[in-house]
């Protein structure tokens, strides 16, 4: 259950009242990320995000305002996506007027000075840097451009160095200026609270909030024809690769079924990947899959990490593991991927932030909220022949990416690995 209010300024407000908690959690979500950014500014939602922490003319420190959340157990952070930035804290339920006053502060009132920007930006080159040198993360940045080429999709979130070198404060005002509006904003929170309570007191410290400039909008996603092979050479133990095919957007109708084939493939120590692969073939420690919903596209990815003389072994089972989805599910298998799902959608529903993140990331991206229980009937109602059509529909050779991080020299014959 849960409520939703809507201020005069155009910013929604999502509650749900959990008595048996003690603890609150505020999420501020902004409807903008990566892909709103224009190339020369790639990195500066997730810049924007960094400095949000650093200061206010209250709290003139980060660590002020850390240490006001912190000093009462509480947790702090932010977070900047491809299509969503998010501000949250969690907090003991008596300390929810402190939480709120906290990330409103640094909602409205960022002093970007001059000194902490400066250090910030070469923080944030320092994580650019971070995430190039661990190959499991670089894997997935090369991966996302086979799948989005020439698109803010396919780019780091982060930027580039280059990027975040040239970001002035102009710029970063500006942006924020025309991306953080209330019309483009939704607060959720969830804990021990009650939605009148709530309402009074959120309207009191952002009635006022005014947009300042409209919104950017985003680049709509075209496929095109590309490279589907990339190869990085880095001296590693193992090497990290990531095959992926196009997928489903966000509002597709078999976004579910998509999603429950994702679980019956890669995830979880009783997946197909991990018994396959792991456990019978013992070619990798660690083996996943994942999918990517977007506004108008997507992807099903598959990670994995092995020596080099058993890339080509692992890879061509992974492809085996694609291939067989397209034979079928049988019937027992699909009643346990439909229980792991709603178990695990369940469970997370006992904890104040998923919730919270739950209803305010379905507000900001879709504009609608499912239960819970709608979900669950969703998954109840979708079959083994709907999930064979998909995957016959989805996976096939001419689709499959693959990015390949490790010693491996590029005139290796690893194009012959697309093949399904």
């Amino acid at each position: 259950m849960y409520h939703k209010t809507t201020l005069d300024n155009g910013l929604r407000l999502i509650t749900a009242t959990m008595p048996h908690t003690r603890s609150v959690c505020i999420s501020i979500f902004i409807g903008t990320g990566s892909r709103y950014e224009p190339d020369a500014e790639a990195g500066i939602s997730h810049f924007i995000e960094h400095l949000l922490f650093k200061g206010t003319e209250k709290r003139p420190s980060a660590r002020e305002i850390s240490a006001a959340i912190e000093g009462v157990g509480g947790i702090i952070n932010g977070a900047t996506d491809k299509e969503v930035t998010v501000y949250w804290a969690k907090v003991p339920g008596q300390h929810f007027a402190t939480a709120l006053d906290i990330l409103t502060d640094i909602l409205l009132h960022p002093r970007f000075e001059p000194a902490d920007l400066e250090k910030e930006r070469q923080v944030i080159i320092e994580e650019i840097n971070m995430t190039r040198d661990i190959p499991s993360q670089q894997v997935n940045l090369l991966i996302d451009e086979l799948l989005w080429p020439d698109h803010p999709l396919g780019r780091d979130i982060a930027g580039s160095r280059e990027s975040v070198t040239a970001t002035s404060r102009d710029n970063l005002i500006s942006y924020l200026k025309r991306q953080y509006g209330p019309d483009n904003t939704v607060v959720a929170i969830a804990g021990n609270i009650r939605h009148r309570e709530t309402v009074s007191a959120v309207s009191e410290i952002l009635s006022g909030w005014a947009s300042q400039q409209p919104h950017l909008g985003y680049t709509a996603f075209q496929p095109k024809p590309g490279p589907r092979l990339r190869i990085e050479k880095k001296d590693t133990e193992q090497v990290h690769l990531c095959l992926a095919i196009p997928g489903l957007p966000l509002l597709h109708p078999r976004r579910f079924p998509l999603d429950l084939l994702n679980v019956i493939l890669g995830e979880g120590m009783s997946s197909r990947l991990f018994t396959e692969i792991r456990e019978r073939l013992g070619l990798t420690y660690s083996i996943h899959s994942y999918v990517e919903h977007f506004f108008d596209t997507g992807s099903l990815n598959i990670s994995a990490g092995v020596e080099l003389r058993k890339l080509e072994t692992a890879t061509s089972a992974i492809r085996e593991q694609l291939h067989q989805l397209k034979e079928g599910v049988p019937e027992e298998e699909l009643i346990r991927a439909k229980e792991f799902s709603k178990g695990r959608l369940l469970l997370r529903m006992e904890d104040s932030r998923s919730v919270a993140g739950w209803l305010g990331g379905q507000e900001i991206l879709t504009e609608r909220i499912l239960t819970t229980d709608q979900i669950i009937a969703i998954i109840d109602a979708i079959t083994t022949e709907e999930l064979k059509e998909l995957a016959r529909e989805l996976i096939a050779d001419s689709k499959l990416h693959l990015a390949v991080v490790g010693p491996v020299t590029e005139d290796e014959p690893l194009a012959k690995l697309l093949a399904l």
